[in-house]
C-alpha cells in the first residue's frame, strides 16, 4: 500500500479525480479523520470535509502512472 495526501478544491476536481481513479483496477481509499471511503465513489467523496487535505491509500505497490495522473491533486505534507 502506498499513501499520499491530496486536496480536491472544486466539484470539477472531484469529478476529474474520480474518473482518473476509476481507470485503475486496484482499490483506492480516502481517509479523513475516522472515515475511510472508496475513492471511486463520488458521493462518498462529497461526504468528506473537502476543506482539509485528505489522505489517499492506494492498495498496490505499482503507483507510478497512477500518481503521475493524480499529480495535480497531490499536496506536500
Amino acid at each position: 500500500m502506498k499513501t499520499t495526501t491530496i486536496m480536491l478544491n472544486t466539484i470539477n476536481d472531484v469529478k476529474q479525480f474520480v474518473n482518473t481513479v476509476a481507470k485503475y483496477e486496484f482499490d483506492v481509499d480516502l481517509v479523513s479523520g475516522r472515515y475511510a471511503i472508496d475513492a471511486k465513489s463520488i458521493m462518498g467523496i462529497f461526504s468528506l470535509d473537502l476543506s482539509k487535505p485528505i489522505k489517499l491509500e492506494a492498495h498496490t505497490d505499482d503507483v507510478g502512472s497512477f500518481f503521475d495522473e493524480i499529480k495535480p491533486f497531490i499536496v506536500e505534507k
